[in-house]
């Protein structure tokens, strides 16, 4: 009983610690802070998970069903995952049956920012963090009312933050 003990609170702090490895040795992660920043993938590099990197830095995306939050129902808010900017309520959040996390609006205007993006033979949106540049995702005109918009974003570049 003991040695179970002590295997399951090595898996707690295991798993812990990788939910917070974007915030453990990030000096930029702040949940308050509004301030843009400059910081060059060689130092995002040195910071982040390499999944997460490959995400946020080399736009990359998670496969369908397998990132964080993709079928999240608690009240909170969203993070960027990369530097903490308040990203989408849970309140905007619908099933858009995709696989990823999907909202209808950011949580304001000064919450993401916009590209075009060309790759891959089609013409999307794509949306980024507005405080780091990371890549979270892109937007559809095809999702719900009020607005008509589908943010569908990676979960691996987003935190949650559960309401009290």
């Amino acid at each position: 009983m003991k040695y179970l003990k002590i295997i399951l609170s090595a898996g707690f702090l295991l798993f812990f610690g990788m939910a917070c490895a974007q915030r453990g040795n990030n000096p930029y992660y702040s949940h308050t802070d509004n301030k843009t920043l400059n910081v060059n993938d060689a130092e995002w590099k040195k910071i982040l998970p390499s999944g997460v990197y490959n995400i946020a830095r080399e736009k990359g995306t998670e496969r369908a069903y397998t990132g964080k939050y993709w079928d999240n129902h608690k009240k909170g808010l969203y993070y960027c995952g990369v530097c903490g900017h308040p990203l989408f309520s849970s309140d905007t959040k619908f099933d858009s049956h995709t696989g990823w996390p999907s909202f209808y609006q950011p949580l304001d205007k000064n919450s993401v920012k916009y590209d075009s993006d060309e790759s891959l033979g089609m013409s999307r949106t794509e949306v980024m963090c507005a405080r780091c540049g990371s890549h979270l995702g892109h937007v559809f005109n095809d999702g719900p009312p009020p607005t008509h918009k589908r943010y569908c974003m990676n979960g691996n570049v987003l935190d949650f933050v559960a309401a009290k």
